[in-house]
């Protein structure tokens, strides 16, 4: 069989693959925003308020599962069925401020998982709401965002309180990498680029590339 006709699919599937994840490089870049978190493990609504005093709050870094730090127990709400470990509801707070190349960008903050009943703000004004706890998600923080700098508040309210909710065992918290990213005005949306190759008759291939 010809040299193209055994790899010319795949080597076209790559290269367009390659050519999408050149251009995002150059129009973004992916901040780690796992570190310097405050957590409070109870229920206080006034955290929202970005002057809210959270210095006598717990610092970690995540990701972060509260409800394995506690002590096995059959009388939990989520049974022996559920890991016999607490729920509840935690809070997570972080200052930061943004770095000078944010000017003229758009940012977004990126969750890769909180279990479960997840509610964000930023600088006091509310995102939105994430009911389930498995699928990542993202908010687009530009219109609300400080410049440096000025400081920025980042605010989670997690909710697990509603027990049992699992035949296994879930956790609680902020359990996955939290990325902030900073882009373009102009730049593929998340999730907007979609490459499939198909084999022709002849041993060829075509790529679709759609947004």
């Amino acid at each position: 069989m010809p040299l193209k006709n055994k790899f010319h699919p795949y080597g076209l599937f790559s290269v367009g693959l390659l050519l999408c994840v050149y251009v995002q490089a150059q129009v973004r870049s992916i901040i780690d925003f796992n570190q310097e978190w405050r957590f409070f493990l109870g229920n206080d609504s006034l955290a929202i308020n970005p002057s809210f005093n959270d210095s006598h709050w717990r610092t970690l870094t995540l990701p972060h599962d509260w409800s394995i730090e506690a002590n096995f127990s059959k009388d939990y709400p989520a049974t022996n069925q559920g890991g016999a470990l607490p729920g509840g509801i935690g809070w997570y707070r972080k200052t930061f401020i943004l770095p000078a190349t944010a000017r003229d960008k758009n940012v977004t903050i990126e969750f890769d998982g909180v279990y479960r009943n997840s509610e964000v703000w930023i600088n006091g004004h509310y995102l939105g709401k994430r009911p389930y706890g498995y699928v990542a998600f993202s908010y687009d923080l530009t219109t609300f965002i400080h410049l440096s700098p000025q400081k920025n508040v980042i605010v989670v309210k997690v909710d697990n309180s509603q027990q049992p909710d699992s035949r296994w065992y879930s956790g609680s918290g902020i359990y996955r990498d939290v990325k902030l990213l900073i882009k373009k005005k102009t730049a593929i949306k998340e999730n907007g680029i979609y490459i499939n190759c198909q084999l022709e008759p002849d041993s060829t291939a075509s790529i679709n590339i759609r947004r």
